[in-house]
């Protein structure tokens, strides 16, 4: 008998009267439950351990990479000015601690050569065939160096070019040229800007197509047309305290500790000062900052580590970042700073106490910054070293799930571990499921005889009582 006809014997009154569909589930509930219970109770904890572990590797994340983006931004590092800004850009190249002054007098700027070419009635107009070869090198209307460690360029020109196709012939060379057709008054006129730089000058050669003549009009050598050389190219040219400099860039990286120049205009004889400011109180601002961020995660983590009441009280991963910090303070960071400059946080006024939370002492900063300020500005870069680093390969090695001893590696146990349970708890399910049916099918099969026993008992008794009443 299956469910449905058991229970349909139950409602007319046919078998035991007991439910025996409703019996094998709570039979097979109650032989599971205890195990049930114990694997979600495991699964449960598995997750807020799971969830309490990636908070604190998110965070710890988070903060470095926050650090990281406030030291790029520069405004950590003392920021150079100048007193005629129409002379130049500053800036400081990262990673460099600029202090000081400089005087810069730029007598003058890098140029590009401007080339032009013959007046033709429109774009679309055709130039013949052949080849233009352009030759680079210092060029002037009276003579060309050619610069024979660059490569010439060679343009082919096919018969029916028009003045536009040759300037997108040249620009897909991508040698350095900028090349196209302006429509003048007088008509259109190729032109062709070089970079800067006194050897990026370029002269143009050409060999024509004797079938499809024209090509030779757009060649060009010094003194051939001078007309039509519109700019020369040069180097700039400026005195950086005092000294002569040149670059065939208008800007220059890195032409002095922490300073890089992009030059605008010239100041012959009018020199202008380049200064740095102090970072003081940027650093004092970062170090409050850092010392609250580092205590943000340090409450969360002795609240997650508590012997008697956290999550991760005995977690692998959560322990050794709490070992990291409590040593943070007295690690070196910067361990190629030269003698007398400052390696560790400690040194800068940072310190954690026997609850483990970190404090600042803003006295002892102070202190080192007029000691060695370009020393503490050092401590404050992306490099390799330095607050920034150490913050960072603490992120990033708890990010690393094959490593056991980290928060990330801690996750992908719990993970497994808790997978394993949905298994487990699957499994067991299945198992429940099978106990339930077999029950129903043994019941059912007793809930047969015990129908059976009631008929004869109801047949016998029926009996007894016809007896009964012919006796009387």
């Amino acid at each position: 008998m299956n469910i449905s006809t058991s229970s349909i014997a139950s409602s007319l009154g046919i078998g035991s009267g007991v439910d025996m569909a409703g019996l094998a589930t709570q039979l097979a509930e109650a032989q599971f439950a205890g195990r049930n219970q114990r694997l979600v109770s495991q699964s449960e904890a598995l997750e807020q351990r799971i969830s309490l572990a990636g908070s604190i590797r998110s965070n710890f994340s988070a903060f470095a990479s926050a650090l990281g983006d406030r030291l790029r931004t520069g405004d950590l590092a003392p920021l150079p000015t100048i007193t005629n800004s129409a002379v130049a850009a500053v800036s400081s190249p990262l990673g460099s601690i600029g202090k000081g002054s400089y005087s810069l007098e730029v007598t003058k700027l890098a140029t590009g050569q401007v080339l032009t070419g013959p007046t033709y009635g429109n774009a679309q107009d055709t130039v013949g065939a052949g080849s233009l070869t352009i030759r680079f090198g210092q060029t002037s209307n009276a003579s060309f160096a050619e610069d024979t460690a660059r490569t010439p360029v060679t343009i082919d020109v096919a018969q029916g070019a028009t003045l536009a196709d040759v300037a997108a012939a040249i620009n897909a060379k991508n040698a350095g040229l900028n090349a196209y057709v302006a429509q003048t008054t007088t008509g259109a006129q190729l032109v062709i800007k070089g970079a800067d730089g006194a050897k990026n000058g370029f002269t143009i050669e050409a060999v024509e197509d004797a079938a499809n003549p024209g090509l030779s009009a757009l060649s060009w050598q010094p003194g051939s047309d001078p007309a039509r050389m519109v700019k020369t190219s040069g180097d700039a040219e400026f005195l950086l305290d005092g000294l002569a400099r040149t670059s065939a860039s208008n800007k220059i990286d890195s032409v002095a500790p922490g300073l890089s120049l992009t030059l605008t205009g010239t100041n012959a004889g009018a020199p202008a000062t380049i200064a740095f400011g102090s970072p003081d109180s940027a650093l004092s601002s970062l170090m409050q900052d850092l010392t609250g961020a580092l205590n943000e995660i340090g409450n969360e983590l002795r609240s997650a580590t508590d012997p008697l009441t956290g999550e991760l009280a005995r977690d692998a991963g959560a322990r050794a970042l709490r070992s990291s910090l409590s040593a943070l303070g007295s690690a070196v960071i910067m361990p190629n700073a030269p003698d007398g400059s400052p390696r560790t946080l400690a040194e800068l006024g940072l310190a954690i106490q026997r609850d483990g939370s970190f404090t600042f002492d803003s006295t002892k900063f102070a202190a080192a910054m007029a000691r060695d300020p370009a020393g503490v500005a050092a401590m404050f870069t992306t490099g390799l070293n330095g607050v920034y680093s150490t913050i960072d390969r603490m992120a990033r090695s708890n990010s690393v799930s094959s490593n056991p001893g980290s928060l990330a590696g801690s996750i992908a146990r719990y993970q497994s571990q808790s997978q394993q349970i949905t298994r487990d708890l699957e499994d067991l399910a299945d198992k429940q499921e099978t106990l339930r049916a077999n029950m129903v099918a043994r019941f059912a099969k007793a809930d047969s005889r015990i129908a059976a026993s009631n008929s004869t008992l109801t047949f016998l008794q029926s009996q007894i009582d016809v007896w009964n009443s012919q006796r009387d």
